[in-house]
């Protein structure tokens, strides 16, 4: 495993090692009313095991699938069989959209040993390779040990500071309408718009037709034009935290400083009324 992300040519290839995980780290927003689990059950990676980005989350706030406490992550990653000496390999149902929030929490915690399957399985499945249905198999229980990098991750603090100093680029990943307020939030009870001087950058114009990754010189063609030129440092924001790392991951594609993430994102931002918004 070389860098963030891997081909399915590359996975075919290695996918059964003892020390390599396939990971479905499929999630669907809340108006789309789909059941990723249930989906895993119908047609997986063969071997793949479902992380749940939902459950391996703070169960003590009501926001979305914030970042659990390092002994929490511990706990439930080791429940999924996964201890620090593991290779592991994120994909989603859709291509590339969810997948990347699992690997940047991995890192998060101290683990580099993690990559993004480019396409996910709809590309997988293109290319006629084998899957599996039906409910895996229980696997053993490991221990993981976690990290933590603290510089990885902003909160709500952080970003109210930064909207006074300016100091980091904010690039939302959300789409332009939502991004401008020109369509209502999928989630109910958010205020529409941005956080003041944020650049957009939708996570799709990151990916071809196709739903792989961009070239890296292509990744940092539209980076520069949001303002990440390597120049400034970034934190990527999105919905809820999870497209964000999208964005991040596209930054360590293109060779840039992968920056930070903030956590509660517009689910946390939009609900509250001591944040500016910008329209």
């Amino acid at each position: 495993m070389n860098g963030a992300l891997v081909t399915t040519e590359w996975l075919a290839a290695e996918i059964g090692a003892p020390d390599l995980i396939v990971l479905d780290a499929t999630y669907y927003l809340p108006a789309e009313k789909r059941d990723a689990a249930a989906e895993f059950r119908a047609a997986r990676l063969p071997g793949a095991r479902f992380f749940d980005i939902d459950a391996i989350a703070d169960d003590a706030t009501d926001l979305p699938h914030m970042v659990p406490s390092p002994g929490r992550f511990a706990r439930l990653v080791g429940a999924l069989g996964i201890g620090n000496r593991h290779r592991l390999v994120f994909y989603d149902q859709r291509g590339v959209f969810s997948a990347p929030r699992g690997w940047w929490l991995m890192g998060l915690f101290g683990h580099d040993r993690a990559a993004v399957l480019d396409g996910g399985l709809p590309k997988w499945r293109a290319e006629g390779r084998a899957t599996e249905s039906g409910d895996p198999p229980p696997v053993a229980p490991a221990t993981f040990r976690p990290g933590l990098r603290a510089g990885w991750l902003r909160g709500v603090g952080d970003m109210l500071a930064n909207v006074a100093t300016g100091a980091e680029l904010v690039i939302d990943a959300r789409s332009a309408p939502r991004f401008r307020a020109e369509v209502p939030e999928p989630r109910a009870g958010l205020r529409g718009g941005h956080i003041p001087g944020a650049a957009n950058l939708p996570f799709a114009e990151l990916l071809t037709p196709e739903g792989t990754m961009l070239p890296p010189e292509t990744l940092r063609a539209r980076l520069a034009a949001a303002g990440a030129d390597g120049t400034r440092p970034v934190v990527t924001s999105c919905g809820s935290g999870v497209s964000a790392a999208v964005i991040t991951l596209a930054l360590v594609q293109a060779g840039l400083p992968r920056g930070a993430l903030y956590d509660g994102s517009w689910s946390e931002w939009g609900a509250r009324e001591d944040t500016p918004v910008e329209t």
